[in-house]
């Protein structure tokens, strides 16, 4: 999947290429507003970044041509400026999410990758509605806070490792191969060690486990992968 965004500094493409790219998606980019429109034509990307302060059109315009052309594409609007009256001009341009400058990468990576699911099951015509948390015995994944909980205390995770909890926990008793979890996180092309999955699971473990060496959340089926669900 391609992520483009259109924002006029430099910073901000900086660490939003990185942040996509890391999470295994392609990345185009425009520097105006006018350039967005010519950019997305170009190459149909399947989210649009939008920053409200550009030259040429701002980013609620752009939007707005965007919706106006008949465009579903899941759109992030980011600004400096956090009120309601802003955000409600985002949101009747036609944006899907609002995101505050200054943000943070684990932040931005969730959101991008729930309206991408979203999408998908929408795209699909079929599925359940999205949970909005699933709790199993002292620990608790919220999908759309960004958060997991242990025994009602946030637990510090990377975005990779809740990444890779929250895609668990979100299908719990279903056996994932590491070749599964790579493809999920690293996308198709990542051609790195299987093993590496292994190191992830370890870490999330020493925070979320009470005998990490005896897991109840995140469980080893030999020979086969991983699965969330709490030993009986």
């Amino acid at each position: 999947m391609k992520i483009m965004l259109a924002d006029d500094e430099e910073s901000i493409r900086i660490v939003v290429e990185h942040i996509v790219t890391e999470d295994g998606y392609d990345f185009c980019y425009a520097a105006d507003g006018a350039e967005a429109l010519v950019v997305f034509e170009a190459e149909n990307p399947d989210l649009v970044i939008l920053d409200v302060m550009m030259p040429k059109l701002n980013g609620f315009d752009v939007c707005t041509q965007l919706r106006k052309k008949g465009s579903n594409v899941p759109i992030i609007i980011l600004s400096a400026k956090g009120d309601i009256v802003d955000k409600s001009v985002g949101f009747k341009a036609g944006a899907d999410d609002y995101l505050v400058k200054p943000f943070s990468t684990l932040e931005l990576s969730l959101r991008i990758e729930a309206l991408l699911r979203r999408r998908e099951h929408q795209t699909g015509g079929a599925g359940e509605a999205e949970k909005e948390s699933v709790k199993l015995g002292e620990l608790e994944i919220l999908f759309k806070r960004y958060e997991a909980r242990l025994k009602g205390k946030r637990v510090e995770l990377t975005p990779k490792e809740f990444k890779i909890l929250a895609y668990m926990a979100s299908h719990p008793g279903e056996v994932f191969t590491r070749e599964q979890l790579l493809t999920y996180v690293w996308g198709e092309d990542y051609v790195g060690e299987l093993t590496g999955i292994a190191v992830f699971i370890r870490k999330i473990r020493e925070k979320i486990e009470e005998d990490p060496s005896k897991p109840k959340y995140l469980q080893t089926v030999w020979g086969v992968g991983y699965k969330f669900g709490e030993k009986e």
